[in-house]
């Protein structure tokens, strides 16, 4: 457990619910690892009293700030305006800092996180064809982080199609012609395949495309953060694809949420390893 006392340095992290979180667990590892005065304390806000929480809940200066989750990351962004072009185009922040005048700063770090674990995948983006299923909050965050990558064609597909049709007209701001709306799900003509849809979470959920349509060579990441691999993966993995789960996003955030809230030197640290974070984070 973490030594809390009269300096120690706050952090909460955001959501409703917030049962689910891992952050706590990997952070406050993190500070007492490296010695650092610091706590991460989760705490449950439903989002009408989000409002009242950044009038309220920053005023004491030893608060550095907060993580963020479910429901809060549009409504942080909306209120907050970020500058950073990816979460300006996903709409959503996961992290906010409190500065010494007590100005607030937004980031958001799921897109980085999400290229950061393919590039450890091994998987390529710039020049490559690919297509984003689901045009969610994660959908957001995922393609417009690849579009800072330069696909050759990023292709979204969501079951309404005027929302699709909205990011796809966001990531033209970054790629132009390259982003397009999808007609329907097929994964076949594509490099890489991103899941970004709920469909896995239950046992009985439809596909949300055709494993057997990937074209061999192909790889594909299911951004559900599932203990046992989703049907998609493992359909996928049957046939040889290259199929990854999304835990690596999360992993590869750390550093960044580090460097973000002044831990530069532990950010550095876990960076050049991240072995123990993935044994935290990653199903056992």
């Amino acid at each position: 457990m973490p030594n809390i006392t009269g300096t120690t340095r706050v952090f909460y992290i955001l959501g409703d619910p917030v049962a689910q979180v891992r952050a706590p667990e990997v952070y406050n590892h993190l500070f007492q690892q490296h010695g650092v005065d610091a706590v991460l304390v989760p705490l449950k806000l439903p989002a009408t009293a989000l409002a009242g929480f950044l009038e309220h809940g920053l005023k004491a200066d030893n608060v550095g700030g907060f993580w963020a989750t479910i429901p809060h990351k549009s409504a942080l962004a909306d209120t907050l305006q970020p500058t950073d072009p990816v979460a300006q185009i996903a709409g959503a922040v996961n992290a906010v800092k409190r500065h010494a005048d007590g100005r607030l700063e937004a980031a958001l770090f799921d897109g980085i996180g999400f290229v950061k674990g393919l590039d450890h995948f091994g998987m390529a983006i710039t020049g490559q064809r690919v297509l984003v299923v689901g045009a969610g909050g994660g959908g957001h965050a995922v393609a417009a982080a690849l579009a800072q990558r330069k696909p050759a064609h990023l292709a979204v597909f969501n079951r309404t199609r005027d929302r699709a049709a909205a990011l796809a007209t966001r990531l033209q701001a970054l790629i132009g012609d390259a982003a397009v709306v999808a007609d329907n799900a097929d994964p076949a003509g594509f490099d890489l395949i991103v899941n970004c849809t709920s469909q896995g979470l239950k046992a009985d959920d439809p596909m949300p495309f055709d494993p057997a349509r990937v074209d061999a060579g192909a790889a594909v990441v299911d951004i559900i953060m599932s203990r046992e691999p989703t049907p998609l993966l493992r359909a996928c993995r049957a046939r040889g694809i290259r199929a990854e789960a999304g835990f690596e996003m999360l992993v590869q955030q750390i550093p960044e949420y580090l460097r973000f809230f002044g831990f530069d030197s532990i950010a550095q640290s876990v960076q050049s390893d991240l072995s123990a974070v993935r044994a935290l984070l990653y199903p056992k």
